[in-house]
């Protein structure tokens, strides 16, 4: 643990704050590049952090998806990068919604890894996964820029699958098929893969039928 984040400790003077900041002293290195690294945006959002299987709830935290790392903003005003593999998940509040992210480490069977968001779980799981990549000189030839990328997975039966499009979806829900097909299109559901919430109500009711199969 970094000494700004034992000075946070003995200051509060509790067992909690010294699981919590649990990191290192976080600078920017990437200031000259366009944009930002930060899920939604710079700024630090309200959320929650859960480590060793210990939530802390009101805590002011943002999302580094160029490096897959979270940031905490201490009582002290200290910005830590929090040790990734103490953490197990993270909530983020942004525009009225709950963002619930797992963190899936490289030692489970799944293979995804870093932080996901979690959209529905069941006998399918939707997860997204938020990057962001650097263009080089991608302004006026001059300047780099940050752009981000949105990618949705859905486990089931054991199987990660990427959805790229509405024919992936459907074939992964094949044995429902024309039932979530019906759904879709009476609830006139359009596939967007920059928009996971497009599939979560899909998910959702595909779910919903799994579990209304007579024993």
């Amino acid at each position: 643990m970094c000494s700004e984040a034992r000075a946070g400790a003995v200051a509060g003077d509790t067992v909690d704050i010294q699981v919590l900041y649990n990191g290192r002293a976080w600078r920017n290195i990437y200031y000259k590049i366009q944009g930002d690294q930060f899920l939604f945006n710079s700024g630090f959002i309200p959320g929650s952090v859960t480590m060793r299987g210990r939530t802390f709830q009101g805590q002011s935290v943002r999302y580094d998806c160029y490096n897959d790392e979270l940031l905490l903003l201490t009582g002290k005003g200290i910005i830590l990068q929090l040790n990734k593999e103490l953490v197990d998940g993270f909530t983020l509040e942004h525009n009225n919604r709950s963002f619930i992210f797992r963190h899936f480490k490289t030692d489970t069977v799944s293979s995804l890894t870093g932080f996901l968001n979690v959209l529905s779980e069941g006998n399918a799981s939707l997860y997204v996964k938020y990057s962001k990549e650097v263009l080089i000189l991608a302004i006026e030839n001059r300047y780099d820029i940050f752009t981000e990328t949105i990618r949705m997975f859905v486990e089931k039966d054991g199987i990660i699958t990427r959805i790229g499009n509405r024919g992936t979806l459907l074939r992964l829900l094949a044995d429902r098929k024309q039932q979530v097909r019906n759904y879709m299109k009476s609830n006139s559901l359009r596939f967007s893969k920059k928009d996971p919430e497009s599939i979560r109500p899909v998910i959702d009711y595909y779910n919903s039928l799994q579990q209304n199969i007579p024993e």
